[in-house]
Formats: C-alpha cells, sequence, structure tokens
C-alpha cells in the first residue's frame, strides 16, 4: 500500500495528499474547495469532539446551537470584524427555483428576492451576541459560557483537504462576562485547555502566545494562539482564543446592571479549533508507510489479524481472537478484528500501516500451539511475539509508551529546528534552506511586520508567552527591539 505514496522527502506536499485520499480519511467533492469527509476520518474528528468536548465542560462551559444564516446588516454593526471576512463571505439572495421557458432548465426565480441578504456563517459572533441582548440584564445572567460545535463557510479560492476547504467543521466558543479581567482569564484558560488537548491527545508540541495586531482575528482586543511545527518546517497554527473587550457588546447593545446598580456593557471572548487539526496530526507525525496516529485520537487503537489457510483454521483463531478482543476492550482498549477473507494478511498489514492503527496483532496456528501473539507498533513498526496471557497488560503499556513517544520525537524535531537568529541574511537563508521556527527580534511596528512578510513569507506566528526580556534590535529595521517573537513560513 505505502508504495503508492509520493516520498515525502522528494515532495511533501504531494505526500500529503497522497496520505489523505489513499488513508481513506477525505476526498473532495463535487463542490469545488468543500471535501467530503469519509468515515475513518470523521472518526478522527469524533474522538477529537468527545475529548474536547469533556474538556470545555469540566471548565464550565455547556452546548448549544445557534443559526448558519445570519443578516448581512449584523456584520455592519462591527467594522473590524465585516473587514476581516468580508472576501471570504458566501451570500444567500433568492430562496426559491423554478423551471425556465421551456420546461428543461432550473433558473433562480427573480420574484423570490430575500429582503435582506443572509451571510452563510463565517463564524458565528455577530448571530450569537443578539441572542445574548435578550439573554443579559443584570451581574446575575454573568457569566454565560456557550460552545457550538457547527459548520461554517469560507469562500477559499485555494483549497487543500483539511487545511484549508470552503467549509469545514469546528467548535466556537462564545462567553460573556462581567469584568475584563473575567473576560481576559477566560481566554487565557481556553488557550490553556487548547495547548493541554494538543499536547496531552494530539501528541503534538506546541507554542503558546499571542498575536501581533495585524494577525489578531477580527474585532479582539488580542488573540491567543498554539503555534505546531510540521515536518516540512511550516508552521500551523492549531487554536485561537480571543479577548473581544466590548465590541461586540457595544455593536448589539448588549448592557448589564453591575452590582452598584451601573449599567455597562459585558466583556466578550470567543475560541475554536477545526478540523486542520487532522492535517497537524498528519503532517506533525506520519512517515512514507502513512499514517502515524496517537492512540488516544486514533478510531480504533489495535487491530487483529488472522493468519489462515482454511476455514477450519480461521474458526479456531477466530475463538483465541475474540477472547483476546473482549479482554482488551474490558480494559477500555478500542479494537478492530479483520477476519474478512477477500484479502491477504500482507494486504491487511500494509492497509492498518497506512491507516496508522497503533498497535498491530497477528495471530496464526502456530501462535495457538505457543500460546503466543506477534505484536507491533505503528510507531516504531518494531515488532515481537509475546505470550497470549500477558496480552493485555503488554498493549496497555504500549499505547501509553506510543503516545509518549509520538509527543518526544515531535518535540524533539522542534528543538533542532528552532533557531535563533540575529541578521537577516542569516533569517533569509535559514527560511529557504530549512524553514522551522525563527525566534528573532522585531520592532513591533507593523510596517516591518509586513515588509518582513512581503520579502519572505514569513509572518510572525505569536510573541510566546513565556519569551524571556531580551535587548536587541530588529532582524529587519535594526531598530531597538525588548524580545524575541517566533517567525515562520506557515499554512
Amino acid at each position: 500500500m505505502a508504495k503508492f505514496l509520493t516520498n515525502r522527502d522528494e515532495n511533501y506536499a504531494q505526500w500529503y495528499n497522497d496520505l489523505v485520499i489513499k488513508a481513506d480519511l477525505a476526498e473532495n467533492s463535487a463542490v469545488r474547495g468543500c471535501m467530503v469527509i469519509k468515515p475513518y476520518g470523521f472518526a478522527i474528528w469524533e474522538n477529537i469532539q468527545a475529548e474536547l468536548d469533556r474538556m470545555f465542560k469540566a471548565t464550565g462551559h455547556v452546548n448549544a446551537y445557534f443559526p448558519l444564516f445570519i443578516p448581512k446588516s449584523f456584520f455592519a454593526r462591527e467594522a473590524a470584524h465585516v473587514k476581516g471576512f468580508a472576501k471570504e463571505c458566501a451570500i444567500v439572495t433568492h430562496y426559491r427555483l423554478k423551471t425556465d421557458e421551456d420546461g428543461k432548465g432550473i433558473i433562480v426565480d427573480p420574484t423570490a428576492k430575500l429582503e435582506e441578504e443572509l451571510i452563510i456563517r463565517p463564524t458565528s459572533e455577530t448571530i450569537i451576541w443578539n441572542s445574548y441582548k435578550n439573554w443579559i440584564q443584570s451581574y446575575r445572567d454573568l457569566p454565560i459560557l456557550i460552545n457550538q460545535w457547527a459548520n461554517v463557510v469560507r469562500w477559499e479560492m485555494r483549497t487543500r483537504l483539511f487545511l484549508r476547504t470552503a467549509e469545514f467543521l469546528w467548535q466556537e466558543g462564545h462567553t460573556a462576562h462581567a469584568t475584563s479581567e473575567e473576560a481576559q482569564e477566560e481566554a487565557e484558560r481556553m488557550i490553556n485547555v487548547y495547548a493541554d488537548f494538543a499536547e496531552n491527545c494530539m501528541a503534538l508540541p506546541v507554542i503558546k502566545g499571542y498575536k501581533s495586531e495585524n494577525e489578531r482575528f477580527p474585532g479582539a482586543l488580542d488573540t491567543y494562539a498554539i503555534e505546531a511545527l510540521m515536518q516540512d518546517g511550516k508552521a500551523l497554527q492549531a487554536g485561537t482564543s480571543h479577548f473581544l473587550g466590548q465590541n461586540f457588546a457595544k455593536a448589539f447593545d448588549v448592557q448589564f446592571t453591575d452590582k452598584t446598580g451601573k449599567l455597562d456593557y459585558v466583556w466578550a471572548t470567543s475560541w475554536g479549533l477545526s478540523t486542520r487539526t487532522i492535517g497537524a496530526l498528519i503532517m506533525a507525525h506520519s512517515d512514507n508507510h502513512g499514517l502515524v496516529l496517537p492512540p488516544r485520537l486514533a478510531p480504533f487503537q489495535v487491530v487483529i489479524i488472522p493468519i489462515f489457510k482454511n476455514p477450519e483454521q480461521l474458526q479456531k483463531i477466530s475463538e483465541a481472537a475474540r477472547k483476546i478482543r473482549s479482554e482488551l476492550e474490558t480494559a477500555g482498549i478500542s479494537v478492530k478484528y479483520d477476519d474478512k477473507d477477500n484479502n491477504t494478511p500482507g494486504w491487511k498489514f500494509a492497509n492498518y500501516e497506512l491507516k496508522g492503527v497503533p498497535v498491530r496483532l497477528a495471530l496464526g496456528p502456530r501462535d495457538l500451539d505457543n500460546s503466543t501473539v506477534e505484536v507491533a507498533r505503528r510507531d516504531t513498526l518494531k515488532k515481537e511475539t509475546i505470550p497470549v496471557a500477558s496480552v493485555t497488560e503488554n498493549v496497555k503499556r504500549l499505547i501509553k509508551d506510543i503516545q509518549v513517544s509520538i509527543f518526544r520525537k515531535a518535540k524533539e524535531f522542534r528543538t533542532q529546528n528552532t533557531f535563533y537568529i540575529d541578521k537577516w541574511d542569516d533569517f533569509v537563508k535559514t527560511l529557504d534552506d530549512k524553514g522551522g521556527f525563527i525566534m528573532a527580534h522585531w520592532d513591533g511596528t507593523a510596517d516591518t511586520e509586513e515588509k518582513i512578510k512581503e520579502e519572505t513569507k514569513a509572518t510572525i506566528r505569536c510573541i510566546p508567552f513565556d519569551a524571556p526580556e531580551e535587548v536587541g534590535r530588529c532582524i529587519y529595521s535594526g531598530k531597538p527591539s525588548k524580545k524575541r517573537v517566533l517567525f515562520a513560513r506557515s499554512y
């Protein structure tokens, strides 16, 4: 199977596309720029949802749902917000079709024009804050801590499966608070939740920081982000959290009476993580054999493959395999037993390697005679034969070790590809030759940031929270700088 993948080192972009298709994660749809997420890919998304949903609820959030359609006038109320999304908006203008004069074709009914055009949701701040206006009168109504699982549409001209599509799935949190301090604490709390999820579930090391003014979410006073490094040396933004101040409350006149009786505008946050995290999983961990999935997000953690020559052998092996599966499932491990006879064991080995199943168990007649089973781990491709009696204990240990090992490998890669650079020529050369994360001084001006982007296609990914104060000079302008920021080319 893996031989059909383009070599990762020769053409990383094609390797990625091959892998998404051949591992049955997703495919392009009949609608340009949109994708079909196939069952195996959606199972990964379901596991992402389950983990995040648990984490959100543990921090006091609840789920709700808001409309897909947003009146165009809502966007006009927050100038920075509409400016940020104007080029990506899809607009509904009519509500009915009819047959043409010949009765053979379908046309838009010109008499069925909407009184007000509707924007298909690119993000939900405006429609949600219109609702919050009706929900909030007093400090007793606060905080509101709501999350929404939804799809959004941002019209993209150049698309790529999972990484950038016209429609994608995500979650978006929208919270309302009585004070600026509470809202800022919430925005910081949620970027920490994302970082926890990325590192402990995705096995993906991330750098937490705040965005420069140029890179902030439209309408936000501050945007926090987690940034990860992919194996081709490019950065990927894996999640964002925004402190919105009172901008949306003022735009929709959402006021409340505080404890002293004073009327004030509500303070807001929003935060989101999307199906592009599946793209991050692929690009951060996988290899020329296929996917390498962290066990906590894999659709199933173990696959059992019988090796047999006739139905009699299969029957005996199946009895043993089903007992092993039952014991593993009792231990909380997800298992698939593939006893189909339409493909050879060798084909199955390659197929599940391609799909990134963390642990493979193979069971044949000789194993039955010896009360053993062959165990293979996907991350290192190492195999060993162990007693059946210890299989559950071994697999439990192996799954934990694979999760840790994948994270460690990704973190070592990031360390090896993070460069502290002080000269412009070295900055440009490193980007062209190696890519990676570059920690460099910046003078803090939007003009310099834009010129660096124009000349190198590198952007300030974030200003790391833990970046120490350090006197230096801007990599581009030579002006004084107090700390380094994180530059990279990105997806």
